[in-house]
């Protein structure tokens, strides 16, 4: 099925998209026989296959065969612009055609390289989830464990952060992949055209709604930083120190306090 792309039309359900695509001043019209038509097929992308007037005044639809996201980058041929038969009119409108082609080529390669990360991270999220959950129930379980066995409680809790920090950066590490390629989709396309992880991810039969993927600088860490689930992790972790730390000096448990996880 041929993919289109409406220039300055939004993407829809049906694949439409869309950039600016500024009219120019018409010129006058000189005789056909004194300006030569340049043919521009050979400069067209192999997957073009017609341009037709969008729905509102200048505004063109570019109709694509099928792209694969395999092929390389669309760029307008250099030739073109060495070609002294070819106007000014002409190559703008072919750097359109690619243009388009190039967005319609970005998304086809999000879903080429997404899709199997995507299948990878559903269970990395399900064991953060997981990890998470049970951190927060062994923490919850101080409230009603004795006295006595707080330090046993202690044990499980730190126990619940271990796992539940290797699930954090299992999850960040699968996450930073999956940012790079919303950033490379995004920078070719444009944040108009952007085909979102969600959405690739609906196609697949999975449900990313609630996954935690920041963007892609977030996952820097030269400077010291934690990526950012570890990050959140940490604080929460943080937290829930403090407040036994709390409780114990409130109760004149000094020792307990002093040794409460750091």
């Amino acid at each position: 099925m041929p993919r289109t792309l409406a220039l300055k039309h939004p993407l829809d359900d049906n694949g439409l998209g869309g950039f600016p695509h500024p009219k120019t001043p018409a010129e006058p019209t000189a005789p056909v026989s004194a300006v030569p038509v340049a043919d521009m097929s050979r400069y067209h992308h192999p997957h073009f296959q017609r341009a037709e007037p969008g729905q509102f005044e200048g505004w063109t639809t570019y109709w694509f065969a099928p792209f694969t996201g395999r092929e390389p980058k669309p760029e307008a041929p250099s030739a073109v612009y060495d070609d002294k038969t070819t106007t000014y009119e002409q190559r703008k409108q072919l750097s359109y055609q690619y243009q388009a082609a190039r967005t319609v080529w970005s998304q086809a390669r999000m879903r080429l390289l997404a899709g199997p990360l995507l299948r990878e991270a559903a269970p990395v999220w399900e064991e953060w989830q997981a990890a998470l959950t049970e951190l927060r129930r062994v923490f919850k379980g101080f409230w009603e464990t004795e006295d006595g066995r707080w330090r046993m409680q202690l044990l499980r809790l730190t126990d619940a952060e271990q796992v539940a920090k290797k699930a954090a950066v299992a999850w960040d590490q699968v996450a930073e992949k999956l940012a790079k390629l919303a950033d490379e989709q995004i920078h070719i396309a444009g944040e108009r055209d952007e085909l979102r992880l969600t959405t690739v991810a609906e196609e697949l039969g999975l449900d990313a709604s609630a996954w935690s993927i920041d963007l892609v600088w977030e996952y820097e860490t030269s400077y010291g930083h934690s990526t950012p689930l570890v990050e959140a992790l940490t604080r929460e972790i943080n937290e829930q120190r403090e407040r036994l730390r709390e409780v114990a000096q409130l109760a004149g448990d000094v020792d307990l306090a002093h040794h409460s996880p750091a």
